[in-house]
């Protein structure tokens, strides 16, 4: 795998501060020619470093208030190859990780209200092949979001 040196990690370091900010202002900051950033951004996305883009919608704006995290167990481990395809069919379910530990699958969702959430969980989740048993846990805050911090991605120059 290519690593990345500290130009590619002060591009990094703004574009995730401010997605939406001009290449021309990456390029000023930097030192270097807003080529030089397309470029540099390209390659990053080519090499998976970057893997999207887009806007973070607040899902309380929109009336979806509980966010839950919910353990699933499966009668086979092996049965998230069937179950995770009917778990994209619930909107509301915006993560699934495979996981080590007590869960097979720990899913995050967002609903509108508790009834909300125990529609989802009776009406869909717990009625999928496979799903045994769901624990769900409540957030009643998100103390800490962001992304990892640039200055513990490896350089060239560090190697």
């Amino acid at each position: 795998m290519e690593k990345i040196d500290n130009l590619d990690r002060q591009i990094l370091s703004i574009i995730i501060r401010n997605a939406r900010i001009p290449s021309k202002d990456v390029a000023l900051e930097c030192g270097v020619s807003r080529a030089a950033v397309h470029q540099r951004i390209q390659r990053l996305i080519d090499m998976g470093v970057i893997t999207g883009s887009g806007y973070t919608v607040n899902a309380k704006s929109l009336g979806y208030c509980t966010c839950t995290y919910i353990g699933v167990n499966l009668l086979k481990g092996a049965m998230y190859r069937d179950v995770v395809p009917e778990l994209i069919k619930i909107p509301e379910v915006i993560e699934c990780h495979y996981t080590t530990g007590p869960y097979t699958l720990l899913l995050k969702l967002v609903a509108r209200d508790n009834e909300h959430l125990m529609d989802i969980l009776h009406d869909k989740i717990q009625m999928i092949n496979g799903v045994t048993t769901t624990e769900t846990l409540i957030s009643l805050d998100n103390s800490i979001q962001r992304q990892i911090p640039v200055d513990l991605i490896d350089s060239k120059e560090d190697a």
